[in-house]
C-alpha cells in the first residue's frame, strides 16, 4: 500500500521523515533574544518572565463584568482583558435603535465614562495590565482609560496594556468598523503619536490574525496578512513624521493558536522573523523596535458544541503551541464558549490549563525548546517562505490597504475558509465528536444566560447620566472634536476632554461621523 500523503492545515507536504539535510540549506538558528527573534524576544523567555496569563472577559452591564474580574484575579490572572458588545465596538450607545437586541451580549456595554469607572471599580490600574479588544472605537475606549486613570492619581507613565486599534482586519475579516479606511489609518496613528508622548509603556496597536484566522484563513495566510497590515501601518506612521525606533517598540500583534500543533509553532517562529526584517527594511534601527511581541488566544472557531468536554483538551494543545513557539500573553478559551458566553467555572478552567502549563508542564523551562528539530526547523522555513510569497503580491496591489479595496484578501479568506469546510464535510479532515466518533448522548453544559433587561438598564443610567452632566460643556468638547478633526490636529486630546465632561460614546463616534462619513 502506497504511503498517504501528508499536509499540514495550510497545505504543505509533511515528510514521512526529517533529517539534517532538512535544515541544512538555513543557518544555524541565532540565540534567544537576538535579530531576527526566530527563538524569541528574550534571551532567557520564560525563566525571566512567565507570560502574561490572561482571561478575555465582558458580559451585560459594567457592575457586572466588574464581579468576574474580582474573581479572575483572585484565581491568578495577571492581566484582564476586556470584550465589549457590538454597540460600543461600532460606535452606538445602547439606547440607540441599532443597539436593540445586542446590548451586553458578546461583550460588556460601555457608554460612558460613568460606566468604565464601574467596570474598574476597586481594581488599580496601575497594578494590572488591561488589553481591550476594540477597533473602530479603540481612540474613545483608551480615552475613557487614561480618565480613569487620572481620577486613581496614577501615573500614567507606569500605565501598561494594549488596545487592539487595528481597523484593517476589520474591512477584511470582521466587519466593526465605522469610518472609510483613510481617517480610520490617521486616527490609529493619532494614538501612536499621543501614547509616545503621554502613555510610553501602552501598547498603541495589536495587530490582529487572530480574527483572520477565525474567518476562516490558514496558518500561512494569517501571518502574511496580519504582517502586511503592520507593515501599512508603520509606513502611514512615517508618513505622519513619526520616529520607527520609538512607535515600533510599542506594536504588538495577537494571533491564533489552532489544533495542528507543530504548524502552529513553527507559524509563531517565522512571524518573529519576518517581522524583524520587515521593520529593518522600513528603517528601523533599535533591536526592540524590530521584536514581534504577540498575544495569543486559543482557536474560538475549533470548538464544538458536540462533545463540549473535548474542548478542554482542544485548549491544551493549543496553549501549548503558544507558549512553544514564545507568546508574550495569553488567553485559554472556555470550555462551553461554542455554546454561550463562557462560565465561571469553564473560565477558571480555562486559567487553570494556563497554570498547569506553567507550573508542572516543565515547558517553560528552556526558551524554544523544539529548536533544532529537523521537522520544525524545516517547517518554519517553509511557512515563511509561504507567507512572504503573499505579501510581495499585496506588495504589488499597492500594499494592504490597497488589496483591501480591490477584494483579494478577503477573497483569498473565503476561498479557504471553503475549502476547510469542504475537507470536513468529506470527511477527509477529521473533527472528534463532530465527523468522528460522535457519541449518541451528548450532554451539553448548563448555558450561561445574560438578563434580557440589561438595554433597560443601560438606557436609563444614560438618561440619569445626560440629565446631570453640563450639556454647555459636552457640546463645547463636541464642537472641539469636529474642528480638531477637520484641522487634522491630533484629536486624541479632544477626545479625552469630551470624555472627562461625560459625553457618551455614541456622541463622539456620531461626531466623528459627520466629517469623516461612513465605510460601507
Amino acid at each position: 500500500m502506497p504511503d498517504q500523503k501528508k499536509y499540514t492545515d495550510s497545505g504543505i507536504e509533511i515528510k514521512k521523515l526529517y533529517t539534517p539535510s532538512d535544515i541544512s540549506k538555513a543557518s544555524t538558528p541565532e540565540d534567544p533574544g537576538s535579530f531576527p527573534f526566530t527563538r524569541g524576544v528574550q534571551a532567557d523567555m520564560y525563566r525571566g518572565r512567565l507570560w502574561t496569563m490572561r482571561q478575555y472577559s465582558g458580559f451585560s452591564s459594567a457592575e457586572e463584568t466588574n464581579k468576574r474580574y474580582h474573581y479572575l484575579l483572585s484565581q491568578g490572572v495577571t492581566g484582564l482583558s476586556v470584550a465589549f458588545d457590538l454597540p460600543t465596538q461600532i460606535g452606538y450607545d445602547s439606547d440607540h435603535a441599532l443597539a436593540e437586541g445586542e446590548v451586553g451580549k458578546v461583550g460588556v456595554a460601555i457608554d460612558s465614562l460613568e460606566d468604565m469607572q464601574i467596570l474598574f471599580e476597586g481594581i488599580k490600574l496601575e497594578d494590572v495590565s488591561t488589553s481591550m479588544t476594540i477597533n473602530a472605537t479603540g481612540f474613545i475606549l483608551l480615552a475613557f482609560y487614561v480618565a480613569i486613570a487620572k481620577k486613581q492619581g496614577a501615573d500614567l507613565t507606569k500605565i501598561t496594556g494594549t488596545v487592539q486599534n487595528d481597523i484593517l482586519k476589520e474591512y477584511a475579516a470582521r466587519g466593526t468598523y465605522i469610518y472609510p479606511p483613510k481617517p480610520s489609518m490617521r486616527i490609529i496613528t493619532d494614538v501612536f503619536e499621543w501614547c509616545t508622548d503621554h502613555l510610553p509603556k501602552w501598547n498603541t496597536i495589536s495587530i490582529s490574525g487572530y480574527h483572520i484566522r477565525e474567518a476562516g484563513s490558514t496558518a500561512v495566510q494569517e501571518i502574511a496578512f496580519t504582517l502586511a497590515n503592520g507593515k501599512a501601518y508603520v509606513q502611514a506612521a512615517i508618513e505622519k513624521g513619526l520616529d520607527i525606533n520609538i512607535f515600533g517598540k510599542r506594536l504588538s500583534f495577537f494571533f491564533n493558536a489552532h489544533n495542528n500543533l507543530f504548524e502552529e509553532v513553527a507559524k509563531f517562529r517565522a512571524a518573529r522573523s519576518m517581522w524583524a526584517k520587515i521593520m529593518m527594511d522600513l528603517g528601523a534601527t533599535d533591536p526592540k523596535a524590530m521584536m514581534l511581541r504577540f498575544h495569543t488566544q486559543t482557536g474560538g472557531s475549533t470548538l464544538t458544541a458536540q462533545q463540549p468536554l473535548n474542548n478542554i483538551s482542544r485548549v491544551t494543545m493549543q496553549s501549548l503551541a503558544a507558549v512553544l513557539g514564545g507568546t508574550q500573553s495569553l488567553h485559554t478559551n472556555g470550555y462551553d464558549e461554542a455554546l454561550n458566553l463562557p462560565t465561571e467555572q469553564a473560565a477558571g478552567i480555562a486559567l487553570r490549563t494556563q497554570q498547569l502549563i506553567a507550573f508542572e508542564s516543565g515547558v517553560p523551562d528552556t526558551a524554544d525548546p523544539l529548536a533544532g528539530s529537523y521537522f520544525i526547523e524545516s517547517l518554519t522555513t517553509q511557512v515563511e517562505a509561504a507567507a512572504w510569497k503573499i505579501i510581495e503580491k499585496i506588495d504589488a496591489l499597492g500594499g494592504s490597504v490597497s488589496a483591501i479595496e480591490q477584494g483579494y484578501i478577503q477573497n483569498e479568506i473565503a476561498n479557504s475558509a471553503y475549502e476547510y469546510q469542504q475537507k470536513i464535510e468529506s470527511g477527509e479532515k477529521i473533527i472528534v465528536g463532530v465527523n468522528k466518533f460522535i457519541s449518541a448522548e451528548n450532554t451539553s453544559p448548563p448555558p450561561f444566560k445574560i438578563n434580557d433587561d440589561i438595554r433597560i438598564f443601560q438606557t436609563e443610567k444614560l438618561e440619569a447620566l445626560k440629565k446631570k452632566r453640563d450639556i454647555q460643556k459636552t457640546a463645547e468638547c463636541l464642537e472641539t472634536l469636529k474642528l480638531k478633526a477637520l484641522s487634522g490636529e491630533n484629536i486624541m486630546p479632544a477626545v479625552i476632554d469630551a470624555v472627562e465632561k461625560y459625553c457618551t460614546l455614541g456622541e463622539i463616534s456620531d461626531c466623528l461621523r459627520e466629517i469623516f462619513g461612513e465605510f460601507n
